[in-house]
């Protein structure tokens, strides 16, 4: 069926987007920081604020809405427990995500601080980077885990 294709395609681009823009995201705002440049890690982070914004968060939004649509067009609840794990480790990357958006945020502004006012940058720096990679870990775990579930679909029953 078309319309089932579509969906599925559309599920997968949004898991694509989700997930590269996660990764390259990540791979930047590392490789600039390595730098210790203010500079140019208020460059970086200025732009994965904006990537963040224009491709995370849309697909988002999307992903749940396209999963749920294919979920009923093929028949499958979301009580089953592939599904339902999916749900949740959606869930906690989203809990894991949300923190880190604002982080970038903080980020951005106070490596541009340093680079206007051409000081290193601030202890603060330092810590909310250190919180903001720890986040990344869990995240990614649970969008792999969510790749496993969706290609594998074992069956259990989780409630």
């Amino acid at each position: 069926m078309l319309a089932d294709d579509l969906l599925r395609l559309a599920h997968v681009i949004g898991a694509t987007v989700l997930f590269g823009t996660g990764t390259g995201i990540a791979f930047f705002m590392v490789m600039a920081r390595r730098t210790r440049d203010a500079r140019l890690i208020a460059h970086v982070a200025g732009t994965v604020v904006v990537a963040d914004t224009v491709f995370t968060a849309t697909a988002v939004v999307f992903q749940p809405i396209t999963g749920y649509l294919l979920a009923t067009s093929m028949g499958w609840s979301l009580g089953e427990g592939w599904i339902a794990l999916s749900l949740i480790l959606y869930v906690v990357t989203g809990m894991f995500w949300l923190p880190v958006v604002w982080i970038q945020i903080r980020l951005r502004n106070l490596a541009r601080l340093a680079a206007k006012e051409n000081t290193p940058l601030p202890a603060a720096f330092d810590r909310l980077y250190a919180i903001w990679f720890a986040c990344g870990f869990p995240a990614f775990l649970a969008v792999v885990g969510i790749f496993w579930l969706m290609l594998a679909k074992p069956q259990f029953q989780l409630f």
